[in-house]
């Protein structure tokens, strides 16, 4: 009894080890971009830095309000194109889907999330910007439209796997109890099953926030890599795609670099807002 109690122990220590090494991490991280971000921003200005328009690093001008725009704007198409299909797809492979078609669909839907991101890109640009160059007769393809696009076939797997997750692990109960009481199949999966699986479907979203706004390779590709305002048929550039774009020759120690870091910084505290609005919303929609 006492050698069960002492391995329990053990393990319960180890993995408290591990908790705080991975939050050391984030830690770190933070601390890291605080200190590499801050002295540009002091620099630059803040206000300038955030609403400025114009990004010339050889100028010395680094406003990133078009990159902050351009990432918004592409995440939040992704999401609004991505959820609702990812939502359905999931509701269709927990609850109505053939197991010989459900096993198709999942092998499809795993081989979308072991893509490498450049292999969407070269797609993308192969394919995608052609057709929307020829679609709406433009000189170039390369688009936030286009980007938008690839980012909503990259999400899916996300959303998909962790919403359908989420209501398989329904109790069935609550669904026999709604049809009992005369709900049919499909009112029962929308107002029964999905509201049950909200807090999955919730981390599912925020999965695929996470990987829209911070892809870079795929992105970069497809998008223009131009840092103009954004328009959905114009050459763009996101916040991710600024830093890489300029970090393989910014020199070390100037004001270029610094600023890149302080991207870095920014787009760090986006993704915590997003990811914090997120929860909030979703437990004001559980508490209701």
């Amino acid at each position: 009894m006492k050698q069960k109690q002492a391995k329990e122990t053990a393990i319960e220590i180890l993995f408290l080890i591990f908790g705080i090494v991975s939050v050391g991490f984030v830690l770190l991280i933070s601390v890291y971009l605080i200190i590499s971000g801050i002295p540009a921003i002091h620099e630059i200005g803040l206000g300038k830095f955030l609403f400025g328009k114009v990004w010339a690093s050889g100028q010395g001008q680094f406003g990133i309000l078009p990159f902050i725009l351009t990432s918004i704007y592409g995440t939040a198409g992704a999401i609004l194109l991505g959820v609702p299909l990812g939502l359905m797809t999931a509701i269709y492979l927990s609850k109505a889907a053939p197991k010989k078609l459900s096993n198709v669909i999942h092998s499809a839907i795993s081989l979308l999330a072991g893509i490498p991101s450049v292999v969407y890109g070269l797609v993308g640009m192969t394919i995608l910007v052609p057709a929307i160059q020829h679609a709406f007769r433009l000189s170039s393809g390369a688009c936030l439209l286009a980007a938008i696009l690839v980012l909503t076939v990259m999400i899916l797997p996300y959303i998909i796997n962790v919403s359908e997750t989420a209501l398989n692990a329904v109790p069935a109960e609550y669904e026999e109890a709604s049809l009992a009481l005369g709900a049919t199949e499909t009112e029962t999966w929308f107002r029964v099953s999905v509201k049950s699986a909200r807090s999955g479907i919730l981390a599912s979203i925020i999965q695929g926030t996470g990987r829209a706004i911070g892809e870079a390779m795929a992105i970069i590709m497809v998008s223009g890599n131009v840092a103009n305002m954004p328009k959905l048929l114009g050459s763009v550039r996101f916040l991710t795609t600024a830093i890489v774009s300029e970090m393989s020759y910014a020199s070390y120690g100037s004001l270029q670099r610094n600023a890149l870091f302080s991207i870095g910084l920014v787009l760090f505290l986006f993704i915590m807002l997003i990811n914090c609005l997120l929860r909030v919303v979703g437990r004001k929609g559980a508490d209701a």
